[in-house]
């Protein structure tokens, strides 16, 4: 028998000790008014405790503190544990009831917790609480219930973008909802009503909240919304439109009319198959068509005196055309055969000595880069046609054949100067090709041109973005078709993660896979502050599959690579011995990084109501993106109303903020409902939204009034700012802004042979030779080097089988719109190149 009372009195005993220590803590009151600690009927002793109800995990919602339960049987005594610190007995609230069906005690403990308890600990570690029950024979505990302070934050991570797309094209809209607590379920809107997949197939909710259009509908037009919600609040992203559209289709060919009077029968088909709309291209081709008919259908048998007449005249005409004819092709070819005589004519190199349109000073040093060249020279002259005309190889070739068709008799003729063909045709032409099918149809930003030997440049007009193909970079003996366009960057989505940002727009040339003897140069613009102790800035290059590849991270060049750049402070040059497609991404190293934004102002150009719209655009400063908005607000009807300022933003996870001030309130009123707009963080530092920008509306109280003065800020919270002086009459401006702000620049998008560089290609040959042999006092190619402040890059051109051909590339792509080639001819003076040396030094001279 003491062997079996023996675990009970111990059980007991360890229990009545451990109620004495909860009365002498003050958890247990000796009042029968508070007690929490119940008397067991005997029968009941020797029982453990079991839970009835156990707490449960709960939210804070705003301020309000939630409610714990535990309800147990049977039990003497029932407290609560939060975060390992017992609760007092006086924030217990006890109920106390008897099981009808067992007879057996049930004790019910409840307690509030609140925002204020949460808080206290908040970030160190999660809030939870338990409840521990004791009966005579033992103590259990409760699962832990652990307290959050639920929130939503009010900005979308990522919000749906609009799109414009074909009929039965598949449409991905993305959606990253705000952060919360507990995490935001996510539904989709259709021009405010709810979206159900179940009922309507054709739509798709991934697992990552992105809606999935399966076959783009006409009916499916419309604005699209994020909505996400929690026990807290909800959220609605800005709407996106979808515009769907119908590229017409002809219908067939009617049948053949009956001959006519005039010898001719007609047929026609019409666009209605289906008809384009919202916005769809029309139909391509002829809609009528006609056709001679047979002498037997003729319905005219008899030609008179007058029809013999006039026969015979158009005979005459005939025999006149075709003399004039064989006289022209005769001329033609005689001034070919010239031509393929020498390439090497002195017409032909000199051509482009100065870039068009720029006429610089001379200087007294201007004679060292102006002498007449010597075509006497065999290493230079080149004879013979630009391809050889038994060579069919003379263009590359791909998989799938040659990328553009042979010219006739595989003979080529150089255009010396602007090149001049239709760009709708080409990039018609080139997007059939298997790889290039993925090219955007954009003609207003892809230029390309028919480069040999010679070299030539490519400019996209007012993007900062051009190609430079250096002489001797096309092998000689070769022709190829090149091609420059900047990508939109909704068309290309760069995987982006992190702290990283594009910092430039995504530049394609091609075609990929040509060969080169040499690095072209890519200059494109970038946003980002230049200096590499901010940033990890990385070349991204596309390959063949589409995905993105890192090919160089700037600072960390290697000379044996085939690309290699020079960052200046709002230029990045590519040296590239490749074609293909380029982005410049960004990883902040620490919050100092900052990109620059260019903060535009636009209104509407003519005003008939009282409400008056200001447009306040932050996007990346490169030119591209404003060349971008410059056209999209001139189709809107808006105007620049003020010059664009830039603004620092840095990588500090602030928000940028907009407000307008000092508005005669007599006459003006701001319909803003807050004291400013803000742009989350995100938007900005991403760069893959291009057209991010807040409207202000105000409403003047008088049709009359029309001048408008006040201040506009922006500002980056904790950050830079700029604020922005507006005073001009709405009705009529009249103020002159700087040209450089209204895309005036007009300059030829292709130029091929010596007219695309400044310096004549004899004389830079002669420079080469004078520099690239090393002398003793230095004053060779890394004076050069040095006087052009690349030193940075010494190593690179080392590399290189013609430093000083290297450099001179470098200049020219820097140069070409700006450049004084006066300028360089004093560079070449001061390193003690006079005239005669630069021309007749000999190695043993050095």
């Amino acid at each position: 028998m003491p062997s079996l009372l023996g675990p009970f009195v111990r059980r007991r005993y360890r229990a009545t000790v451990l109620v004495l220590w909860l009365v002498s803590a003050g958890f247990i009151c000796t009042g029968s008014e508070h007690t929490a600690t119940a008397t067991l009927p005997a029968a009941f002793s020797d029982l453990l405790p079991h839970f009835l109800v156990e707490p449960e995990d709960e939210y804070i919602v705003k301020n309000k503190p939630v409610t714990l339960t535990c309800r147990s049987t049977p039990a003497t005594q029932i407290y609560f544990k939060c975060n390992g610190e017992w609760v007092h007995q006086d924030d217990h609230l006890i109920e106390r009831t008897v099981d009808p069906a067992t007879a057996l005690p049930v004790m019910q403990v409840t307690i509030d917790i609140t925002r204020q308890q949460v808080e206290k600990i908040f970030g160190l570690d999660e809030y939870w609480c338990q409840c521990v029950a004791w009966s005579t024979t033992g103590t259990q505990k409760s699962q832990k219930a652990y307290i959050r302070i639920a929130y939503l934050r009010k900005n979308f991570e990522e919000e749906p973008q609009g799109k414009e797309v074909a009929l039965d094209q598949e449409v991905l809209l993305r959606c990253h909802p705000p952060e919360g607590v507990p995490q935001a379920e996510v539904e989709w809107q259709r021009n405010e009503d709810v979206i159900d997949p179940a009922s309507d197939p054709n739509f798709f909710i991934t697992a990552d909240y992105n809606l999935v259009i399966k076959k783009a509908r006409l009916a499916d037009t419309g604005n699209y919304t994020c909505v996400a919600k929690n026990i807290v609040a909800r959220r609605k992203s800005t709407s996106a439109t979808v515009l769907v559209y119908v590229d017409g289709g002809w219908s067939e060919w009617s049948k053949w009319s009956a001959c006519g009077a005039d010898c001719s029968m007609w047929r026609s088909r019409e666009c209605t198959q289906p008809s384009p709309g919202t916005g769809g291209k029309d139909c391509q081709g002829l809609d009528l068509q006609s056709l001679n008919c047979t002498s037997e259908q003729c319905p005219q048998t008899v030609s008179g005196a007058e029809d013999v007449a006039l026969y015979v005249g158009m005979v005459a005409v005939a025999l006149c055309l075709t003399l004039l004819l064989i006289v022209v092709v005769l001329v033609y070819r005689r001034k070919k055969e010239g031509l393929d005589a020498d390439v090497a004519d002195s017409s032909i190199l000199t051509t482009g000595f100065q870039p068009m349109g720029i006429k610089p000073s001379k200087p007294e040093n201007s004679h060292l880069l102006t002498i007449q060249p010597d075509l006497t020279t065999t290493t230079t002259s080149y004879q013979g046609t630009l391809r050889s005309r038994h060579d069919a190889t003379g263009k590359f070739s791909m998989t799938n054949g040659p990328l553009l068709d042979p010219l006739p008799n595989g003979s080529h003729t150089l255009h010396n100067g602007k090149l001049s063909s239709d760009p709708a045709e080409f990039v018609s032409r080139l997007s059939t090709q298997t790889y290039f099918k993925t090219l955007p149809r954009d003609v207003a930003n892809t230029s390309f041109g028919t480069f040999n030997f010679l070299g030539g440049r490519l400019t996209i007009p007012n993007t900062g973005i051009s190609l430079l193909i250096p002489p001797e970079a096309i092998p000689r003996g070769k022709i190829y078709e090149i091609y420059l366009t900047v990508q939109r960057k909704e068309d290309l989505r760069l995987p982006l993660a992190g702290c990283q940002t594009l910092l430039s727009p995504v530049v394609s040339c091609g075609p990929p896979g040509v060969v080169l003897s040499r690095p072209v140069i890519l200059s494109v613009d970038h946003c980002s502050d230049a200096c590499l102790d901010n940033w990890a800035i990385r070349l991204k290059k596309q390959n063949y599959e589409g995905a993105w590849e890192d090919v160089l991270l700037m600072g960390e060049e290697l000379v044996t690579e085939p690309y290699y750049c020079q960052l200046e402070a709002e230029t990045c040059r590519l040296f590239s011995e490749q074609l293909g497609t380029f982005a410049l991404v960004g990883e902040s190293l620490h919050m100092g990084a900052a990109k620059r934004l260019r903060l535009v102002l636009f209104s509407d150009a003519y005003c008939s109501t009282l409400e008056y719209n200001i447009r306040v655009y932050c996007m990346d400063d490169t030119q591209d993106v404003f060349k971008e908005v410059m056209q999209m607000e001139q189709q809107l009807g808006g105007r620049l109303i003020d010059e664009p300022h830039v603004l620092l933003f840095k990588d500090s996870y602030h928000n940028l903020r907009l407000s307008i001030h000092d508005m005669p309130q007599a006459h003006w009123r701001s319909k803003l409902l807050a004291g400013y707009q803000e742009i989350p963080f995100y938007h900005i530092w991403n760069g893959s939204q291009r057209y991010l920008h807040c409207t202000f509306t105000l409403e003047r109280l008088s049709l009359s009034t029309c001048e408008l003065t006040c201040q506009l800020c922006v500002w980056q919270v904790e950050g830079e700012g700029q604020s922005f002086s507006l005073d001009f009459n709405i009705a009529k401006d009249t103020r002159a802004l700087d040209s450089e702000f209204l895309l005036m620049d007009s300059n030829t998008t292709a130029l091929a042979g010596p007219s695309a560089f400044q310096i004549p290609y004899l004389i830079r040959q002669k420079i080469c030779s004078s520099l690239d042999a090393p002398c003793p006092n230095g004053a060779d190619w890394r004076m050069l080097a040095q006087r052009l402040k690349l030193e940075r890059h010494m190593s690179f051109f080392a590399s290189k089988a013609s430093p000083t051909s290297v450099i001179l590339d470098l200049w020219e792509a820097q140069h070409f719109h700006s450049g004084n080639i006066n300028q360089l001819a004093t560079v070449m003076a001061d390193i003690g190149k006079q005239e005669a040396m630069i021309f007749l030094v000999s190695d043993g001279e050095c």
